[in-house]
């Protein structure tokens, strides 16, 4: 891989991680204006697969086929926990906790992969492993401030290590063969197996009616932005953009480096937690954070055998 190509990678994984962590503050806004998570999940999810399957009308046919067999069986799985399971649990995670703290939560998702190929793959991994988890038990005990009884929101604790696990699986699932060529075949039937659960669970009919406009919150409290313009950008650069900038970049790169790279999500999401909603953590949770960001690389690193997923 030439150098030029490889820098491009970077360039394409770090912006879709930016993306990624400013999305949790505009879905905030988003939900701000009466919707609940469910239904804010429901059209997030809804509208970027009708997003995916015009662009793959417009541009990309063959993706449009449905898969079967085995593949079928993988995509279902994929729709079902990496889309559906991982969204929801998300929204509820930021909706209740502060957005550093819940990506930082969900971001344990490679020390649970390592965890799981050790014990139950019994494959074998470097001696690191446990230093990295013992460093993203202690940070996250840390930013939690456990010593005053768990500082944080119980139910946005429970999701955010809900979304973890989504990760983990997702992870896991992304390393079989899918049997596709085009992996926007791929998400793009994902989105549509997550598009019918979700609506199953809060049908995209009973959103609630919105108002014309909803608050930007925190340090923009004074100014007001359609909600169905936070909406949409949440679907456009919070979902398509990132994912289509995630897949064009394991192009480029390892998926070991992309998926170290993407933790660049919880550092933006802490940041813009701080910047936009007056978000603050102590120094002492700060030095959590480091803890836990130093487990989770050192986590993504200690398996001998290289990982091959998908976009998150």
């Amino acid at each position: 891989m030439s150098a030029p190509h490889a820098r491009l990678g970077y360039v394409l994984v770090v912006t879709a991680a930016v993306l990624f962590g400013i999305n949790g503050g505009v879905s905030r806004v988003a939900m701000g204006a009466g919707l609940s998570p469910e239904s804010f999940t429901t059209l997030r999810i809804t509208a970027a697969t009708l997003v995916f399957v015009a662009y793959a009308a417009c541009f990309r046919r063959s993706a449009l086929r449905r898969p079967r067999g085995t593949a079928l069986l993988l995509v279902i799985a994929l729709g079902l926990v990496g889309v559906t399971g991982l969204q929801l649990t998300y929204n509820v995670a930021i909706d209740r906790l502060p957005l550093g703290i819940a990506l930082l939560i969900e971001y344990l998702a490679p020390v649970l992969v390592v965890l799981w190929v050790r014990f139950v793959r019994r494959e074998p991994v470097r001696p690191r492993m446990w230093a990295a988890v013992a460093l993203a038990v202690a940070g996250i005990a840390v930013v939690g401030q456990v010593w005053n009884g768990l500082e944080l929101d119980g139910l946005g604790v429970v999701m955010a290590l809900l979304a973890a696990v989504c990760f983990a699986t997702y992870f896991l699932l992304g390393e079989h063969n899918v049997g596709f060529d085009d992996p926007l075949r791929v998400i793009l039937w994902a989105f549509v197996v997550a598009t019918v659960a979700m609506n199953l669970i809060e049908p995209v009919w009973t959103t609630p009616d919105l108002p014309g406009s909803t608050s930007l919150l925190g340090r923009l409290d004074d100014h007001a932005v359609s909600p169905w313009v936070a909406i949409g950008v949440v679907v456009l650069m919070g979902t398509v953009v990132p994912f289509f900038l995630m897949m064009v970049s394991l192009r480029h790169l390892p998926a070991t480096i992309v998926t170290v790279v993407s933790m660049l999500e919880p550092v933006i999401a802490t940041v813009l937690g701080w910047a936009w909603f007056r978000e603050s953590l102590t120094a002492v949770q700060l030095v959590g954070v480091v803890a836990v960001l130093s487990g989770i690389v050192l986590a993504q690193t200690s398996r001998r055998v290289e990982l091959t997923i998908p976009p998150p």
